[in-house]
């Protein structure tokens, strides 16, 4: 009898990391999903595309356009790298409202996701924070309102822990009363590498399902859904230790490796395992007592709010045109 695994994937809410895990797998290209990388001053810019089901499928991500921007960077807390972050994101997510045909004047509203008691699942919220928020005084004053700001609108739902209501209804509810043209879902996510955790912003235009880098299927922040085109943001800030263990098990042989030839003796058939198959044992030790904990670093407290500054900046440069797109950090507060 053939054993199903697909219990024991390795969880990613990153496209990127998708796509590496499926090419790991076939060592082939995914037919139907293309990619271009872009080097840029200490960013690394993956744009991506899942044309097809097939793609689909092949990464489990939903079919659509995809933007992952690495900066290792990040946690040296290089402010002027953090301006040129924000730059840079603001014109990759310009390019989103373009493509899906979002106009100067559309009606956005901001969703930041999360739970604000729980550092490293405070981004949403920290972002809303720091959002330029404009819709009121288009509704109490718009004779007074400079040309190039279009109306936004903010709000951080909390969690179903919280409010005893899934985030994607407080959101219906919104939409309903208030019509927006577009939704910029901002959430934390789940990462299989240490090195992308607290250094990676994805932005895609597939929607979001909140709480689905941890395992939970809920009901999500999607156009179907919501009947408004979704842009979803997104900062890995946690990994399983499972997966910690599993890659520290892949650098150990990859180490021993260049010292001998002969690794038997001291790993054993852990490396020759499939990844699959070993992260499916790391997961049976780790779970029974209770030890396949979410890890964050210990820094996340200062990255959460600085990355949460670069995303809210470019987000208010992309929005509103007004917005001096040289000095994008200059419009938070």
């Amino acid at each position: 009898m053939e054993l199903d695994l697909g219990a024991y994937n390795i969880r990613t809410d990153l496209a990127l990391e998708a796509k590496e895990l499926a090419e790991s797998g076939s060592g082939q290209p995914v037919p139907g999903l293309l990619s271009e990388v872009v080097q840029e001053e200490g960013i690394t810019i993956t744009r991506m595309i899942v044309e097809n089901e097939a793609a689909s499928n092949a990464i489990g991500k939903m079919i659509g356009h995809y933007v992952t921007l690495e900066v290792p960077g990040l946690r040296g807390q290089d402010t002027g790298l953090q301006d040129h972050v924000a730059t840079s994101f603001a014109r990759e997510f310009e390019a989103f409202m373009s493509r899906i045909g979002v106009s100067a004047q559309a009606r956005t509203l901001i969703v930041g996701l999360g739970n604000w008691n729980v550092t490293p699942d405070a981004l949403g919220p920290l972002v809303v924070e720091n959002t330029m928020v404009t819709r009121h005084y288009f509704e109490l004053m718009p004779d007074q309102v400079a040309p190039g700001y279009r109306p936004v609108s903010a709000v951080a739902p909390g969690v179903l822990g919280i409010t005893g209501i899934e985030s994607s209804e407080i959101v219906q509810g919104i939409v309903e009363r208030t019509k927006p043209d577009l939704i910029i879902a901002i959430d934390a996510l789940a990462s299989k590498a240490v090195e992308r955790v607290n250094t990676t912003i994805q932005i895609a235009d597939t929607g979001i399902h909140p709480g689905s880098g941890i395992g939970n299927k809920r009901r999500g922040l999607t156009k179907e859904i919501l009947g408004v085109p979704v842009i979803a943001i997104g900062v890995p800030t946690v990994v399983y230790a499972s997966t910690i263990v599993n890659n520290c098990i892949k650098l150990m042989s990859e180490h021993f490796g260049r010292q001998t030839g002969n690794t038997g003796p001291i790993l054993g058939m852990l490396p020759s395992l499939p990844e699959q198959e070993r992260l499916q044992l790391v997961k049976e030790v780790l779970q029974p007592v209770g030890h396949d904990l979410l890890v964050t670093p210990k820094e996340v407290d200062q990255f959460i709010e600085d990355i949460a500054n670069i995303i809210a900046s470019g987000l208010n440069a992309a929005l509103h045109e007004a917005v001096d797109k040289s000095n994008v950090a200059a419009y938070t507060h």
